[in-house]
């Protein structure tokens, strides 16, 4: 697999961090999770169980080792350290600073590792007037102006179904480190990348600051192409209330739909701008959605060469005939779901291996690794260091 012999210390926690590198152990990274003293990771127990574990564990932390190791202690630091001059990668999100005063901040670690690849997610990165500031997605989300660009019905900002901040930062993360990584195969010297969610989150949408940057405005959400401006890349309810979602502003797309539904007369306004121009297409598609069920809508335009799709719920999407012909969602032997793996490769593709390790499982098998003794980690034991 693409990253077989690549060894990786995970410090980080939730979701962005747990997620990344899950996607390096499904590609045959060595991900060993370095978890905090006591009940370890926290998705360990958010959200419901399946055979005592969470699926949101399940879905973060396949494929990983874990060992537990109290950073506040002399020994617990030294184990880190030395743990740490053995990998390629380490990962941390704590908030700005933190790892310093452990005594595994970047310096430590790349003066007994010169090579390391050492990466710091964070809210707001690691510098600047909210360096310290506490938060978690949807903070990031609300300070970076996506929370106002996603409006429920009430034309009120609504809580994204997605955690976009801390997906985005997580797969700016890997593309970062595997930047870092190939560098380094010319050079032999590592790096130090500093990710921000909130960074992430204005990388993001460049397609939605045209009345930012043009005009100094925000943008009329109404005006804007891709938020609700054109009558053709819209969300429609229907008879049973249900939606549809006609994705495509494209004119050909418009005139297939407009032909079906025996309009055509309409298609010189989808010619318009977005905004007001097109409330008369708007209104005729509100109108004429509503009439039916979502389930006669599909199969009116099952064979329609257009940008329809009839909107899902997460359980409908799992078993979506795409989703699963894909294998984004995947049983294991004992017939439990997962999500899959995204990145489809032709040559050494990712391996999904359904093994979890308990809190702290690998603690002394890779102290064993480090060249402790026995009794030197019944010692560690005995101090507190796990």
């Amino acid at each position: 697999m693409k990253l077989e012999g690549l060894r990786v210390l995970d410090l980080s926690l939730f979701l962005p961090g747990p997620l990344l590198t899950q996607m390096m152990a499904d590609h045959g990274a060595e991900v060993i999770k370095l978890e905090p003293i006591g009940a370890g990771e926290p998705n360990r127990e958010i959200g419901q169980k399946r055979d005592g574990m969470t699926v949101y564990f399940a879905n973060t932390h396949r494929n990983k080792k874990s060992i537990q190791l109290n950073l506040k202690t002399e020994e617990g630091r030294k184990a880190a350290l030395e743990l740490a001059a053995t990998c390629d990668v380490m990962i941390e999100a704590f908030r700005p600073g933190v790892v310093t005063r452990l005594g595994v901040g970047y310096e430590a670690v790349r003066a007994v590792n010169p090579g390391i690849v050492y990466c710091s997610m964070s809210a707001w990165g690691q510098d600047g007037p909210y360096a310290q500031k506490p938060a978690h997605d949807l903070a990031c989300e609300a300070i970076a102006g996506i929370l106002s660009i996603n409006q429920g019905s009430d034309k009120k900002p609504a809580i994204p179904g997605i955690a976009g901040a801390d997906m985005l930062s997580s797969m700016m993360t890997l593309s970062a480190l595997l930047m870092a990584l190939y560098r380094r195969t010319t050079t032999g010297v590592g790096d130090y990348i500093d990710i921000s969610m909130a960074d992430s989150l204005i990388a993001a949408v460049p397609n939605n600051m045209g009345s930012v940057f043009a005009d100094k405005t925000p943008p009329v959400l109404s005006n804007e192409r891709a938020l609700g401006g054109y009558a053709m890349y819209q969300i429609y309810e229907t008879l049973d209330e249900r939606h549809i979602a006609l994705g495509g502003s494209e004119i050909h797309f418009a005139e297939a739909i407009l032909n079906k539904l025996g309009r055509p007369d309409l298609l010189e306004l989808c010619k318009s701008p977005p905004g007001p121009q097109q409330d008369l297409v708007k209104k005729f598609l509100t109108e004429t959605f509503k009439e039916k069920e979502q389930s006669y809508w599909v199969e009116q335009f099952e064979d329609v060469n257009a940008a329809f799709a009839p909107v899902k719920n997460l359980r409908e999407a799992a078993d979506d005939i795409q989703i699963r012909h894909r294998e984004m969602i995947v049983e294991d032997p004992n017939g439990l779901e997962h999500i899959g793996i995204p990145m489809k490769f032709l040559k050494e593709p990712g391996e999904l291996k359904f093994k979890y390790a308990e809190v702290g499982q690998h603690t002394r098998e890779i102290l064993s690794q480090l060249g402790y003794s026995t009794s030197e980690q019944d010692a560690m034991r005995d101090v507190g260091v796990f």
